[in-house]
């Protein structure tokens, strides 16, 4: 099995608004953006000109000051990297490109965001997210797209991993078969997951089985296929020890397997591109 292919792109921050916004279950929202009022839509600024075309790419978003409501927006640096602005205050996280496409000859993006409560600043914004509020987004940098010669491709994911997930799935085709451990809170409605999921064999475990159930789900699915590949996005914590299963016990490399932390218990604004495990890394 080859490594997923890498492509690169200019970093370009964008100014989009807010065009609609859907409730997709319990603790979760999608806001469909378009680029703001008067934008070219032929300039590189453009959403038009956005490309994410690997299972799990993402951009930076940054929003507004929660606690003026001004949108800072960052600039490029001459280096080609962001600057964030060096007066007021900016917030930004990364989120995973549901879909983009153009309707109504106007370019769109889904992002979908994960709820919980105000505790944490991006999701205050996105429940209470509205018809023409604005954002800046950023990237992606870097894509990373399918490896050649999967033959089957198991997907160990919680909410935030479902955008990718359903990404992955979509990307692999219908001739790939799937199969999806999610583990998704109480307020998450399983038909949603499983029609994100389109045609995976999907297994739903909830949170309050407890730590360790993502992992001992892996671990139960025995050995893998030679054209296997796993994908694990969610919580840091969790994913651990779905690594160092694969890695350890199964044996697998880099080239069949992507594990990334989207998120860490008790951690504000974790980095998902640190390494998933220090005492452990590629």
């Amino acid at each position: 099995m080859s490594s997923r292919p890498r492509s690169s792109f200019d970093i370009v921050p964008r100014r989009v608004r807010v065009h609609a916004v859907h409730e997709l279950t319990g603790s979760m929202v999608r806001t469909t953006l378009r680029d703001v009022d008067g934008a070219d839509p032929a300039a590189p600024s453009s959403l038009a000109a956005l490309r994410a075309p690997g299972p799990d790419d993402h951009v930076k978003v940054f929003l507004p000051d929660p606690a003026t409501g001004e949108l800072h927006a960052p600039t490029l640096a001459p280096d080609g990297g962001l600057q964030r602005p060096t007066a007021g205050v900016s917030v930004s996280r990364d989120l995973t490109v549901r879909d983009a496409r153009t309707r109504d000859g106007a370019a769109e993006v889904d992002l979908d965001w994960v709820l919980h409560g105000n505790a944490g600043q991006a999701s205050a914004w996105a429940a209470r997210a509205e018809v023409g509020d604005e954002l800046v987004l950023a990237g992606p940098h870097v894509s990373h797209g399918v490896p050649d010669g999967v033959d089957r491709l198991t997907l160990a994911v919680d909410e935030t991993g479902l955008p990718a997930a359903a990404r992955w799935v979509a990307a692999v085709g219908p001739d790939v078969r799937v199969t999806a451990i999610v583990e998704i809170g109480d307020d998450v409605d399983e038909e949603f997951v499983e029609s994100e999921l389109g045609g995976a064999d999907v297994e739903l475990l909830y949170r309050t089985g407890g730590p360790g159930q993502l992992a001992e789900a892996v671990r139960a699915l025995g050995p893998l296929d030679d054209g296997e590949y796993v994908v694990g996005l969610g919580e840091a914590g969790d994913l651990v020890p779905v690594r160092r299963h694969l890695r350890r016990e199964l044996g697998l490399g880099a080239d069949r397997m992507s594990i990334a932390g989207y998120w860490r218990r008790g951690t504000v604004n974790h980095d998902h591109e640190q390494p998933l495990d220090p005492v452990d890394p590629d």
